[in-house]
């Protein structure tokens, strides 16, 4: 599919006319070349696994226990920031022609690839600002998200395509009804190449196969080039905006070049699958601290988040009934397994909590053996989960970290992170050049 997105974006820019058409398709076409390397990486990785299987060539540690693997999550990304650094000749005195440059952002982990929509850029702007929210689905804890920035100076010279002059004479050639619904097609092709997603260039990190590869570049049509680059991971998301290093590439002789101050400003949060998918379902009989050791209550636990919901019956649970009680379930929790009562030849599951009046521990009771062994393994597992994602539950509160889009007000959180700073320099700059220039003119006097 990628590669016929490709191809289509190829045809899209050869029959584009306007400058516009032919940025949007240019930029559709690097977004494809980049899905298909990584897809390719991802098969060559794939083959390599299988090689080794065949050879016979495993870890030593992994043939006695099965390794356990953490869940997965969404991470989301949202308000991207980047300031720019002009020279206060350009700024401030507003001197010089007037360029404008084409950018985007590229997002890739693993083989999932984002890109935010075309922004045009020229000395008036103070920062670079995308609005997009892009949402990355079953991403590992390990995850790195690579950022990258693109541009493209609008004002260089590339050649367009003269296929809508020659399909104007077509037309005319080919009579009146025929030659409109010739020109509405491709008026078409065109309208959906507007709203298309981005094309890249790679820098090296993801190459694809030799030989035989579908991402050569077209000849004609204006050329994105890598600006700058950056790598996000668990340890960067946070409740807020942060701002966060860019590596620069190209150099200010580049067309392509534009001031930038050199960090990113953006909002990152992810979202563990434990955290909102059901764990572990099935009936229980509980035992309540408050409630006395002869006292059990007949409930059906659903394990979910930071808590095990227990609901009176199933169907409370499966419509979302008001539940009898919860036990919290976080890092700080203790389970474990007793012996076997030899009498009623059950086990039963301690869960320890600490709190303000002290320890509190409930006790579980499954009907059957292989029940609490299932409870047991859920347990570890989601515990285990919660560990690799512990850079997001340093937080009771999971609900702060969404992936909605931030309300819009007035001024963004970003202007009082780097923005703010970065016109306090400018200013500062404009000041000492006039301090300089009054106290050389008073030397000269």
């Amino acid at each position: 599919m990628e590669v016929r997105m490709r191809e289509g974006a190829c045809r899209l820019l050869a029959a584009c006319s306007q400058r516009e058409q032919a940025l949007e398709a240019s930029k559709s076409l690097l977004t494809c070349n980049s899905r298909i390397l990584a897809l390719m990486s991802q098969l060559q990785r794939m083959k390599e696994a299988q090689a080794l299987l065949r050879t016979g060539r495993r870890s030593s540690a992994g043939c006695s226990l099965e390794e356990r693997k953490p869940c997965t999550g969404k991470v989301a990304v949202s308000d991207i920031r980047i300031p720019l650094m002009w020279k206060d000749s350009e700024y401030f005195k507003n001197k010089g022609e007037l360029h404008r440059w084409a950018v985007f952002c590229l997002l890739a982990v693993g083989r999932e690839i984002c890109d935010t929509d075309l922004v045009m850029v020229d000395r008036t702007h103070t920062d670079i600002c995308f609005e997009d929210t892009l949402i990355f689905a079953d991403v590992s804890p390990g995850f790195e998200l690579r950022v990258e920035l693109y541009s493209c100076s609008v004002d260089e010279e590339f050649s367009l395509s003269q296929a809508p002059r020659r399909l104007a004479r077509l037309s005319g050639s080919l009579g009146r009804s025929s030659g409109k619904r010739l020109r509405a097609a491709l008026e078409s092709a065109t309208a959906c190449g507007l709203n298309g997603s981005a094309d890249r260039e790679t820098d090296g990190d993801r190459a694809g196969s030799p030989g035989e590869s579908p991402v050569h570049e077209p000849a004609q049509g204006p050329k994105y080039h890598l600006l700058a680059h950056t790598c996000l991971t668990l340890s960067h998301i946070q409740n807020s905006f942060r701002t966060h290093d860019l590596t620069i590439s190209g150099t200010e002789d580049s067309s392509f070049w534009l001031p930038l101050y050199g960090s990113v400003c953006c909002r990152l949060v992810a979202q563990p699958n434990c955290m909102t998918q059901q764990v572990m379902s099935g009936n229980l009989k509980v035992q309540r601290p408050e409630d006395g050791p002869e006292v059990w209550s007949e409930v059906y636990g659903v394990l979910k988040g930071t808590e095990l919901i227990c609901y009176h019956r199933q169907e409370d649970a499966e419509t979302s009934e008001e539940p009898a009680f919860s036990i919290p379930i976080n890092k700080e929790t203790r389970i474990r397994a007793t012996e076997k009562d030899p009498v009623s030849n059950s086990q039963s599951i301690l869960v320890t909590n600490q709190s303000v009046q002290g320890e509190s521990t409930h006790t579980l009771v499954a009907h059957t053996h292989r029940d609490t062994h299932s409870w047991m393994e859920a347990f570890w597992q989601h515990f285990y989960d919660m560990s690799k994602f512990s850079q997001i539950h340093t937080h009771t509160d999971t609900h702060t970290h969404t992936y909605t889009q931030p309300a819009k007000t007035g001024t963004s959180p970003y202007y009082s992170l780097s923005s703010t700073g970065y016109r306090f320099l400018l200013v500062l700059n404009f000041l000492c050049q006039i301090l300089c220039y009054i106290l050389a003119t008073a030397l000269l006097q």
